[in-house]
């Protein structure tokens, strides 16, 4: 099939066809087990948790996305993670972006430190700090970019050079962006981690992870981990995850421009202290995001100034929705440290800065006017008279 764009990609990349019926939508293979026609006569599958076409569709087409060797999907995003840093041995240390996701952090420091493999928290905005936190046991960096919840951005391909010529494996988190708006691997990276249950689904309504990576040497490692930890996704939530990607580009258009005209709007507000959007030309990020992202992408956190009461702004909300997770077609907001990352210790939020009055919108597809007339009539009814 020809074409040369990641909007038709997103219909066609893969296996979007199933070659025996020719259904159009790859078939939800409901199935355990395969027969087989005689020992070690197998007709491509033997066992889903081994391989299943639905899944196997998916993984094709995030890995044509991505622009990497192999993908693989996973039963949730921290699974797919879980997957990925099970290729670290006893004793290594990995690098993490100052403000990740606080799940990764608490996978880190709760349960890969039973097996001693260890986490530094690195600034991976500034290069030349990040390379002197470079010590003989770093076997991997982990980035996030734009990272959760703060939006700070790393140059993905300055810290790649720099990893890799310490013999580093470079992983980065592209769930905020998705390989619509950024695309890792052909920024130096090795492997790419998402929260699928976000953007690429869309619609609130899955929970998955995807992994995607650059040679055929990690692709047979993560294969035969994924096989036999046995945390992948059942054939019902791949197809809904493939149908989801088919509309992720016109969600995402749809989705950023409503993100640039809040981050906007927020800016202006006088009640507004901050706002932290890597799509501002104000952003001190922002110069490295346009180099390796399509724009700004989708989340935006702020905090109000002194003055608002935020458990206030939170219950006054009407249109958009407080709860975890984010990239639903649904406008969602959340309080960082008191929900995705209440499991980072206190003074680790504070000195990274994610203060107990950050606040985290993920803006959804309603039209813009519903979305800026709820936060302004939230805003005006938390202010403290």
């Amino acid at each position: 099939m020809s074409y040369n764009n990641i909007e038709t990609a997103l219909i066609h990349g893969g296996i979007s066809i199933d070659e025996r019926t020719g259904a159009v939508n790859v078939p939800i293979y409901q199935t355990s087990t395969f027969k087989q026609d005689g020992l070690g006569k197998m007709r491509g599958y033997e066992y889903s948790r081994t391989g299943n076409p639905t899944r196997e569709a998916l993984e094709a087409l995030i890995a044509e996305l991505e622009g990497g060797h192999a993908g693989f999907a996973f039963a949730s995003g921290l699974a797919a993670e879980t997957a990925v840093l099970s290729l670290l041995n006893t004793g290594d240390r990995v690098l993490i972006s100052s403000n990740v996701y606080g799940g990764t952090f608490r996978l880190l420091s709760k349960v890969f430190d039973h097996f001693d493999i260890n986490y530094t928290i690195s600034d991976t905005e500034d290069p030349a700090a990040f390379e002197k936190d470079i010590t003989p046991d770093v076997k991997a960096v982990l980035i996030e970019s734009p990272a959760n919840p703060l939006m700070t951005i790393t140059d993905i391909r300055a810290i790649a050079e720099i990893a890799h010529r310490h013999g580093l494996l470079v992983i980065v988190d592209n769930t905020f962006m998705t390989p619509y708006l950024q695309r890792p691997l052909e920024l130096g990276a090795d492997i790419v981690l998402h929260s699928a249950t976000k953007y690429l689904g869309g619609h609130s309504d899955v929970v998955a992870g995807l992994a995607v990576v650059k040679t055929p040497e990690l692709a047979e490692k993560l294969a035969f981990i994924q096989n036999s930890t046995g945390g992948v996704l059942p054939p019902f939530d791949s197809f809904l995850l493939i149908r989801g990607i088919k509309t992720l580009g016109v969600r995402l258009d749809r989705h950023v421009a409503n993100a640039e005209a809040a981050a906007k709007y927020l800016t202006e507000h006088s009640a507004v202290k901050s706002v932290h959007y890597p799509g501002l030309p104000t952003d001190k990020g922002y110069e490295v995001n346009k180099r390796q992202a399509k724009n700004g992408g989708v989340m935006i956190s702020f905090e109000l100034k002194d003055n608002y009461d935020i458990n206030t702004f939170f219950e006054s909300l009407e249109l958009i929705t407080l709860a975890e997770s984010l990239g639903g077609v649904e406008s969602l907001v959340c309080h960082p440290s008191s929900m995705t990352h209440a499991s980072i210790p206190e003074e680790i939020r504070k000195k990274v800065g994610i203060t107990d009055g950050l606040i985290r919108l993920s803006i959804g597809i309603e039209n813009i006017d519903d979305i800026l007339n709820d936060l302004d009539q939230a805003i005006a009814k938390s202010e403290v008279k």
